[in-house]
This record gives structure tokens, C-alpha cells and sequence, in this order.
């Protein structure tokens, strides 16, 4: 959940169709969006990046994306929930809808790479997707690792904008004008919103599942930070500041920290998990 607005998301960048790129010659070092990749031994579960609302594949985790490939692992992205600002802008469709496109993205993903699972990484809304989609589309078995950056797990008050909302009487009229603009998720994603409900219904990690949460101290929008963490067992949840103590990077900045990258990297090769250099990300 990119949240470039606390009330209206909106981005227009790259790429957008859900479907793997056309064959190219098969890379031994991982790919991008490459048909022709296969897992290798060392990284036989393929990987599979969810961008944020108002984003798509092509922007937000794109870049972390590109890491994770050159560490040899079979990544693959789609721009899901697009709709009324048209297809370069993702993430603002209803959260159910967006999570059979994912869903059936995964299953695409599965069948051509030939990979028994697959690890699944979001940033803000596809981090809420990683764990909405492993809890109620009935491929639980099929997915080994989530990580989820700054998702808003348990509905965000967007900066406290909600809660003033609320106090003012304001919150089913800024409902309904989120959801004129085209923004159904906004909607779903607040402080009690449905898709929030639906999440918190029941315990959310799934057996077999490995979980890491990744959140900011200093996360502006998915507030109060707290609320982006599953406190249940098979669940490791860890603020960047507690590896990283001066990193003062904020919600969007999450995505491109490369603090952010060595923690989702360890997440996903925790044999091979390392120490790294921490640096400096971006406040906002």
C-alpha cells in the first residue's frame, strides 16, 4: 500500500498486465520476469513480489526485485488491482478480487518454473496480500516463506486522518468519496475495514508457512507501526531500527532501504542469513 496520498493513491510508472514476460534463454543466475528461468538447488523456490497500492511490478519493489535476482533466485511481479486510473496504477481494486489475481499469477508461476512453492515479498497493500492471500485462497501449501514490509495487517488510520475522520463524523463520507475516486482498497485497508476483518478472523499465519514482518519505527502511514505485526507463533516481527538503530526510513522508503533488502534476504535464505553494513534510508 503505497500510500501516496492518506486519502487518494495514485501512481502511473511502468509495466502492467498479470503474466509472465515471453521466454528468453534460461539464466543460470536467476531472471526477472523470465520464463526460462528455473529454480536452481540453492534457490528452488521461485519468488514473487507484491507492489503496493497505486504502484505496479514496475515501480515500488522493482528494485529490490533486481537484488533478489542477482542472488540467483526465479522472481516474478504482476501489476494486480488496477482500475478506474487505469492499468499502470495498481492495488486500488477490491483487496478479494486482487487476491484470486494473485492467486492465479502464483499458480502461472508454479506450473513454469516447475518449483513446489514459492516465497512471496510485499511492500505496505502487497504486504497485507502476502498474508491475506496465504490465508484464504487455499494455497497455503504451496507458499514456504512470506515477507511482509510495513503491511498494514491489522488496518492502518492513514496518519491519524481516520480516527479524525471518526471524531468529526466523517468517516462513512470519506468512504464513499475513496471509493467514487476508484479506490475500493482504501477503503478496505482502514482501522476495521472489511478486508482487515476478513484477515483478523482467525488466527492469520497459516502451518507450514514461515513468516517475517518488517516494519519502520518511523512509519508515517501504516499507523500506529505496532499494527503491522502478527503476534502468533511461526511469526518473527522486527523493526529496521532494531538491526539498524539511526535508520530513519519511512513508509515508502521501505522499499528501496537497502537495510530493508539484507533483512528480506536473510528472510528468504535463512541458512545463508549474514550480517551486513547498515545504512541510511530515506525519512519519507
Amino acid at each position: 500500500m503505497v500510500l501516496r496520498s492518506a486519502v487518494i493513491c495514485a501512481a502511473v510508472m511502468l509495466s502492467t498486465v498479470p503474466t509472465l514476460l515471453a521466454a528468453a534463454p534460461a539464466q543460470a543466475a536467476g531472471g526477472v520476469n523470465d520464463a526460462a528461468c528455473r529454480p536452481s538447488a540453492d534457490h528452488p523456490n521461485a519468488v514473487v513480489f507484491l507492489h503496493g497500492l497505486g504502484a505496479n511490478k514496475g515501480e515500488d519493489l522493482n528494485f529490490l526485485q533486481d537484488d533478489v535476482a542477482k542472488q540467483g533466485y526465479c522472481t516474478y511481479s504482476l501489476t494486480y488491482g488496477a482500475g478506474a486510473y487505469g492499468p499502470f496504477v495498481g492495488g486500488v481494486g477490491d483487496i478479494a478480487r486482487s487476491a484470486t489475481q494473485i492467486k492465479a499469477f502464483i499458480q502461472d508461476v508454479l506450473t513454469q518454473t516447475g518449483a513446489a512453492k514459492v516465497d512471496l515479498v510485499g511492500h505496505s497493500e502487497g504486504g497485507f496480500q502476502t498474508l491475506y492471500v496465504t490465508k484464504t485462497q487455499g494455497i497455503a501449501d504451496r507458499i514456504d516463506n512470506v515477507v511482509a514490509i510495513a503491511p498494514p495487517t491489522h488496518g492502518t488510520s492513514f496518519a491519524g486522518l481516520y480516527e479524525l475522520g471518526m471524531t468529526l463524523g466523517a468517516d462513512d463520507l470519506a468512504g464513499q468519496v475513496l471509493t467514487a475516486f476508484g479506490c475500493v482498497a482504501c477503503t478496505q485497508l482502514v482501522t476495521d475495514g472489511s478486508a482487515v476483518r476478513t484477515l483478523a478472523n482467525g488466527p492469520i499465519a497459516q502451518r507450514g508457512v514461515t513468516y517475517t514482518i518488517i516494519q519502520s519505527r518511523y512509519d508515517e502511514l501504516v499507523t500506529p507501526t505496532e499494527t503491522a505485526f502478527v503476534r502468533e507463533p511461526g511469526v518473527t516481527n522486527t523493526y529496521v531500527q532494531d538491526v539498524c538503530p539511526y535508520d530513519p526510513v519511512g513508509h515508502i522508503g521501505e522499499a528501496y532501504d537497502t537495510n530493508v533488502w539484507h533483512l528480506v534476504k536473510n528472510a528468504l535464505d535463512p541458512a545463508g542469513a549474514a550480517p551486513f553494513a547498515c545504512s541510511v534510508g530515506s525519512p519519507g
